[in-house]
């Protein structure tokens, strides 16, 4: 399936299944490779084409018997960090990062700046947080995610009313 969506020029962000046994979910998130955040440009007409695509390889590969609910949507201004490359991608984006066990001595939870994957033999991303550097595995994020700038669009709470 990942062939089929990078042979239309999108990559897969992330493939959730969910759902029952009797109608099975597959929820697949899709972006445009090198763009950068915020601006992902994934239209509604970019995700039924890939859907039509999806759905038209999967009944090839299966006869026809079709019986599973399929979503297909851009990643969204808060798009999730999964692959390694992604944190070189979206090197000077705001994040917010999740652990499973407090990071870099401080919490389980950090926003910050994203520099960029670190340098050394091990996986890891480097962070600013409060002005200081930290470094973080990989293996210790349980989820991250692009924090999206209001105020830079006019969304902030300060423009209300002025629209």
């Amino acid at each position: 399936m990942e062939r089929a969506v990078e042979a239309l020029g999108f990559e897969v962000v992330q493939l959730e299944r969910g759902g029952g046994r009797r109608r099975p979910l597959l929820r697949l998130r899709i972006d445009r490779p090198g763009v950068s955040a915020g601006r992902s440009g994934v239209t509604v007409e970019d995700c039924a084409a890939v859907a039509r695509e999806v759905r038209a390889r999967s009944a090839e590969a299966n006869g026809g018997d079709e019986n599973w609910v399929l979503e297909v949507s851009s990643p969204g201004v808060d798009r999730p960090l999964v692959k390694a490359a992604d944190y070189a991608r979206f090197a000077g984006s705001r994040v917010r990062v999740k652990g499973y066990a407090p990071l870099a001595e401080r919490g389980r939870r950090l926003d910050g700046t994203l520099l960029g994957l670190a340098a050394g033999p091990s996986e890891a991303f480097a962070l600013e947080v409060d002005g200081d550097r930290v470094e973080i595995p990989l293996e210790a994020v349980a989820s991250a995610r692009l924090v999206y700038d209001w105020d830079a669009v006019g969304g902030g709470e300060g423009d209300k009313g002025k629209r």
